[in-house]
C-alpha cells in the first residue's frame, strides 16, 4: 500500500499539472539514472525507480551491450529483480571496450520503455583503491607488505587485472620527527624491505595504487606508523 504522504503528493502533482487526464495512472514509468559505478573494474549497473513512490513489488530487467555491436543480451542474474543494481562484471571484462547498460520495469503486465546508462569504459572510469599496508620491524628496517585493492581474478585474456595493466605501487615514508617525505619505493612487488631509516626515529608508512596507462593514482592507504631503535 502507497504511503499517505506519498500518495497526497502524487494527487497534488496530478492536479497542478493535469497529468491523470493525459496519462493513466497504471503506465509503468521507465527507470532513471541508469549508469556504471566501478570500483577496482568491478563494474555494477545502479538504477532509480521511475516513480517518486515505487511499489515494493517492482521488478526489473536488465540488458547489455558493447558499442558498435547490433543487438542486446539479456542479463540472466538480473531478469526480474528487485534490487537496483546488477553486477556487470564479468560482461565487461574487456577493461578497454565501450558498453551500454539499460533497464526496464514492468508493472502491472505492462513493460516499460528501456533507460540507458551513458557510454561506459571501465578502464577509463573505474576507480582505484590503495594498498592495504603492513609493517614489521626487523632490527633497524621496516619490512612493508602491501595487499593489492580487490580486483576480478582475471580480464578476458585470462591474465590477472593487475598484471595485465601493470598496476604498480608506491610506498611513502614520512619521518615524525623530520616532519618530512620520502618516496621509498615504485613497482610491481608488494613485499618490500626498507632498510634507509634513521635510528631512534618514529616513522608512519602510506602507499598508493598506480595506473601507468592513464597517469592516475589512487588516494593514500591509511598510515601505519612504527619506531626505531
Amino acid at each position: 500500500m502507497m504511503p499517505k504522504q506519498c500518495s497526497l503528493g502524487v494527487l497534488i502533482h496530478l492536479f497542478l499539472t493535469g497529468v491523470a487526464e493525459s496519462q493513466p495512472v497504471h503506465k509503468p514509468q521507465k527507470p532513471q539514472n541508469v549508469q556504471f559505478q566501478s570500483q577496482n573494474f568491478h563494474n555494477i549497473l545502479h538504477w532509480q525507480p521511475g516513480s517518486a513512490c515505487p511499489d515494493n513489488s517492482s521488478v526489473y530487467f536488465v540488458q547489455y551491450k558493447i558499442y558498435g555491436q547490433y543487438g542486446w543480451k539479456n542479463k540472466e542474474d538480473c531478469w526480474g529483480i528487485q534490487e537496483l543494481s546488477c553486477d556487470l562484471t564479468n560482461e565487461t571484462s574487456d577493461l578497454q571496450e565501450l558498453y551500454y547498460g539499460r533497464v526496464s520495469t514492468v508493472w502491472p503486465g505492462k513493460l516499460s520503455d528501456w533507460s540507458n546508462s551513458p557510454r561506459f569504459m571501465p578502464l577509463w572510469e573505474t576507480k582505484i583503491d590503495p594498498p592495504v599496508v603492513n609493517i614489521t620491524r626487523i632490527n633497524g628496517s621496516l619490512l612493508v607488505i602491501l595487499q593489492a585493492p580487490n580486483f576480478p581474478l582475471k580480464d578476458q585474456s585470462g591474465t590477472s587485472v593487475e598484471n595485465h595493466y601493470q598496476l604498480i605501487y608506491r610506498i611513502f615514508i614520512i619521518n615524525n620527527l623530520l616532519k618530512k617525505e620520502q618516496k621509498v619505493y615504485e613497482g610491481a612487488q608488494r613485499v618490500i624491505e626498507i632498510t634507509t631509516l634513521t635510528p631512534r626515529s618514529s616513522f608512519c608508512v602510506v602507499a598508493e595504487t598506480y595506473q601507468p596507462i592513464l597517469d592516475r593514482q589512487s588516494h593514500r592507504s591509511k598510515k601505519r606508523c612504527v619506531g626505531i631503535l
